[in-house]
């Protein structure tokens, strides 16, 4: 598995996060973030996940986003359905591919499991940081990487990648 590109880049400067805690201090220090680098890549970069791992969160992504399943943000710009649809008036159909993606995916967060499918949906397909989504979901720091890495194996697992 090769390393992120540098053609992947969006490099941006940030304050430090500890900087931000300690108002204190006199010097700030400053970190450069890529703003195009998804968490798993992160944690792939740095080797705290297997290439195995970040083929199996890449695919349930893959899975997610083909199946359209994340919130649209833009204006629809096709035309209005002709004729009373009821509930379903202003929704286009679901393609084949879309359909299946839907499947797969849900699939795969079943064969994941209650415990896990939360941590793989934030990090995985929501691209929250490991600290936001250790937030979110009540858990202590640090704790998040252990749990992602167990439901990626059995994402791994339900993907059949070697």
């Amino acid at each position: 598995m090769s390393r992120p590109s540098p053609t992947n880049r969006l490099l941006v400067e940030r304050t430090h996060p500890d900087d931000l805690h300690e108002a204190a201090r006199r010097t700030l220090r400053s970190v450069t973030l890529n703003l195009a680098e998804s968490p798993l890549g992160w944690l792939h970069a740095r080797n705290l996940i297997g290439d195995r791992q970040l083929l199996a969160g890449e695919q349930l992504r893959h899975d997610y986003e083909r199946a359209g399943l994340a919130a649209s943000v833009t204006m629809r710009w096709d035309a209005a359905p002709i004729g009373s649809g009821g509930a379903r008036a202003g929704r286009t159909a679901a393609t084949d591919s879309q359909i299946d993606a839907k499947a797969r995916f849900d699939a795969a967060l079943a064969d994941v499991g209650p415990g896990l499918s939360d941590i793989c949906w934030r990090v995985i397909c929501a691209g929250e940081g490991m600290p936001v989504a250790e937030r979110a979901l009540g858990w202590p720091a640090r704790s998040g990487r252990l749990v992602l890495t167990l439901a990626l194996d059995r994402l791994a697992r339900y993907y059949r990648i070697g």
